[in-house]
């Protein structure tokens, strides 16, 4: 047999070379740029459903229109990431995803922006973003391995950039929008999807983000079986997630809560803004607040969190990021005290994604990374496209406040509950580890099958 694609162990990097920053400061700041942007457009699009249409159930459809693509393109587009590379899924989607959005205020001014045609930009750029973002997602460890840096800190290296995010994107939507009107917004959201596919495809160096699955020269294709086609890379990654209760646990934790803040930040906050005559000044006020102090919490994080234990750390986060948002909302007192509400959930949201972020690639080999997080992501998101359409209709029946206080008290039950199951321990026990000493499913066998044949991390 010739050498050819094989699998050097399961879930061992790829050899880096010398330490170089440039890849993790190149992710980090395409990152940075299209969730900033993408944020904008989170305060600009539900204003202008509202202002134009005075409907809190559109509002709803709308986040379903973007979000329900959002989550079904990213769940199957994991072999494609595995197959191509992150790097060029990355800087292709955000591209797509800047024309989408940049016709939108295009086409209403104009006037030929009628809703149903809303409806398709909006699904096209949802569709196109669920790849983009888990291609940058998935270049993250890499980059942490270039740089000579922990997983942990990596991880809340992008937790802070992802908090920046939320940080500035309200101010600066909420301020376009209550000077310049929302389509200034949406425009500010295709120029950051511009400008993140130009980082990815110009900043990082040549050999970042290659595909992690190789198939085999045609002149060999007989000699060891067929090269893994994409079912078959597919069920791969489904089959190590089945066997993982860790991750199928935070999975579902994270699908629940993901709902609950999906229904929170598309339409109660929106809507709780006009009834309280803030406007999008109060959205971007809150908005800042919350995103400071996760900012301040990821930057913790990603000094300390690889000396603290993870699982005390990660539910006290959540009681402090859960309820009380939607509970002080739902109560008459000044704008003040919402904000200092905003301020502690947000610090304590500040330490779970960089933990969620660590526990994920120390458990899931470098080749499967793309199925994986495809998998994980898309099932996490499942239940956000919903959110806004089942808050949407039950305001409309129930009334804002009923439904802040029920969402609440269900963000609580679900992470206490959650929070008492066994799988939570291995968080710890399995801290630093390789994949290849946390996954069942790697091959025992030292000769590679053809199925394993097909799966390779390019040597540099």
């Amino acid at each position: 047999m010739t050498a050819r694609t094989t699998v050097p162990s399961a879930g061992a990097a790829p050899e880096v070379g010398p330490r170089s920053l440039r890849p993790l400061a190149g992710v980090l700041t395409a990152m940075a740029i299209s969730l900033t942007g993408t944020r904008v457009s989170a305060i600009a699009l539900p204003w202008f459903v509202l202002a134009t249409t005075g409907s809190a159930t559109m509002t709803g459809v709308v986040a379903f229109v973007e979000l329900a693509p959002y989550v079904l393109v990213k769940a199957f587009t994991g072999p494609v990431i595995d197959r191509l590379g992150p790097r060029v899924v990355s800087w292709t989607t955000d591209a797509v995803s800047a024309v989408a959005a940049g016709l939108v205020p295009l086409l209403h001014g104009l006037g030929l922006l009628p809703f149903w045609l809303l409806l398709v930009m909006v699904a096209v750029i949802g569709a196109a973003r669920g790849p983009g973002d888990l291609a940058k997602e998935v270049m993250v460890p890499e980059a942490a391995d270039r740089a000579r840096v922990p997983l942990e800190r990596a991880t809340g290296l992008a937790g802070v950039i992802e908090r920046l995010a939320t940080t500035l994107g309200p101010a600066v939507g909420g301020a376009l929008v209550a000077l310049l009107g929302p389509m200034a917004g949406l425009t500010a959201n295709a120029i950051g999807f511009a400008l993140g596919s130009l980082a990815i495809a110009v900043a990082l160096p040549r050999g970042t983000g290659r595909a992690a699955v190789a198939a085999p020269a045609p002149a060999e294709a007989g000699e060891g079986g067929p090269a893994a086609g994409y079912w078959q890379l597919f069920r791969e990654g489904f089959t190590f997630l089945r066997r993982e209760p860790l991750l199928l646990t935070i999975i579902v934790t994270i699908a629940l809560t993901n709902l609950l803040d999906a229904a929170f930040l598309t339409v109660l906050v929106p809507v709780w803004a006009r009834e309280s005559g803030g406007g999008p000044a109060a959205i971007g006020l809150t908005g800042t607040a919350w995103g400071v102090a996760a900012v301040a919490g990821s930057l913790i994080a990603a000094a300390v969190a690889h000396r603290l234990r993870r699982r005390t750390v990660f539910f006290v986060g959540f009681l402090l990021c859960g309820a009380p948002r939607f509970v002080v909302l739902a109560l008459d007192v000044p704008m003040s005290v919402v904000v200092a509400v905003f301020v502690v959930s947000g610090f304590g949201s500040g330490f779970l994604n960089p933990i969620l972020g660590a526990v994920l690639f120390e458990r899931v080999p470098r080749h499967l990374l793309g199925r994986v997080n495809a998998l994980s992501d898309s099932l996490a998101w499942a239940g956000i496209p919903l959110g806004g359409l089942l808050a949407g209709a039950t305001v409309t029946t129930m009334g804002l406040i009923p439904v802040l206080l029920v969402c609440g008290g269900l963000y609580f039950v679900i992470t206490t509950l959650s929070g008492l199951r066994p799988e939570w321990r291995e968080m710890d026990r399995t801290r630093g580890r390789t994949p290849a000493a946390t996954t069942s499913s790697a091959p025992e066998e030292k000769r590679p099958t053809p199925a394993d044949a097909a799966v390779a991390v390019p040597a540099e």
